[in-house]
């Protein structure tokens, strides 16, 4: 039987990222029309829940420009909006997307329609968010009063654990990959061909945020250097966000312009196939300013796909790539560390063969989506 739930989450597809694709992915297999999902309304999103086995419902959620906190008229209308759902559907549980403002909002209605309560937790919100004395007070009084508190890694549990969640309410589930859509067996040459590339040549692929933690800067800094050693290299970067001319004019700085490709936006049906194409996956995250990486599912994306990684040390990516095993982990902020398990990783084909065989494996046995849900229909 499917479960009933009410599902919280102002992250939902076709919104990029990838909560919003863990929460789509998981509750498309749980839940049928008797799961509702409370979600942001975006552009698109009427066609993409068109066809969705849940219900989604999608509210106008806005900032007051005069209101303090200015968030007031998006907690509000989840509150209202959920307590209108949960006295006229019959629901298991409410699941909260994030502690805010999901969270703090499920507090209240699980209270009022007497329904346990999941938060998810995914780290960067907590080491981001914690810096601001009245949003730490929030997160602690949502999390504490969750009953199962749902960990992306075990960084964020331990997180958690430094707020005063009780461990026995928390839960490690590890994201998931769609492993009909990520797959090795994936048209590749007119990718490619696209950007040049010739018989020998290497290409770096990295797919994010255009945002400082992520590292691709390390990555164009690392340029020169594989060149100098040999390994006939590009760079392709697939992401939107605030660092993408920073990115254009480092690499101009670096004089590898014409190896770095800042592809945007791509198609989603597209994506698998840019994992294959390329012999290495590279987001050598570190942590500026509280801002770091909880976990990593494009990590677990390019596994699915035959592709090796290479992660920063910061954060939860361990949990998503097993340093020697499925990849190499290092310091992200040594930019000549960086440029070392490049190197190291582009010219050891055997290296790459092995750590992607284990990757793929991995994907395949522990972290298809299938997987994910069946630990989260337990909670």
């Amino acid at each position: 039987m499917k479960g009933r739930y009410l599902v919280i989450s102002e992250l939902f597809l076709p919104t990029k990222g990838g909560t919003a694709v863990w929460f789509d992915e998981v509750y498309r297999r749980l839940g049928d029309r008797d799961t509702h999902i409370l979600t942001a309304s975006v552009p698109g999103g009427e066609e993409h829940d068109r066809e969705h086995p849940n219900r989604v419902h999608r509210l106008r959620l806005r900032h007051s420009r005069w209101l303090r906190p200015s968030s007031l008229p998006v907690y509000t209308k989840l509150l209202l909006k959920g307590m209108w759902l949960g006295l006229w559907h019959r629901f298991d549980a409410i699941h909260a997307g994030r502690v805010l403002p999901e969270g703090w909002v499920g507090v209240y209605l699980a209270r009022l329609l007497r329904l346990p309560l999941v938060i998810y937790a995914h780290g960067e919100e907590i080491t981001t968010w914690r810096r601001s004395p009245r949003r730490l007070k929030a997160m602690t009084f949502a999390y504490r009063r969750a009953d199962r508190v749902v960990a992306n890694s075990e960084f964020t549990r331990d997180r958690l654990l430094e707020l005063g969640v009780d461990p026995g309410r928390i839960v490690i589930i590890h994201p998931g990959v769609d492993l009909q859509v990520f797959h090795p067996d994936q048209q590749i040459a007119d990718l490619r061909q696209g950007l040049g590339l010739g018989a020998g040549q290497k290409l770096i692929l990295s797919v994010g945020r255009l945002s400082r933690r992520k590292g691709f800067d390390q990555v164009i800094r690392s340029l020169p250097e594989l060149l100098r050693g040999g390994l006939d290299a590009h760079y392709a970067i697939i992401g939107i966000g605030e660092d993408h001319d920073y990115l254009r004019e480092l690499a101009i700085e670096q004089g590898v312009a014409e190896r770095v490709h800042l592809l945007g936006h791509v198609e989603r049906a597209d994506l698998p196939r840019w994992y294959c194409a390329a012999e290495l996956f590279a987001m050598p995250n570190r942590e500026i300013d509280g801002d770091t990486e909880g976990f990593g599912m494009v990590f677990v994306e390019a596994a699915a796909c035959g592709t090796p990684s290479l992660a920063g040390q910061a954060g939860g990516t361990g949990a998503a790539v097993l340093d020697e095993q499925t990849g190499l982990r290092v310091d992200g902020a040594d930019a000549a560390a960086v440029a070392q398990a490049l190197a190291r990783l582009l010219g050891d084909e055997e290296l790459r063969r092995r750590l992607a065989e284990a990757g793929r494996l991995r994907a395949e046995s522990e972290l298809a989506w299938e997987r994910v849900a069946e630990k989260t229909a337990v909670l």
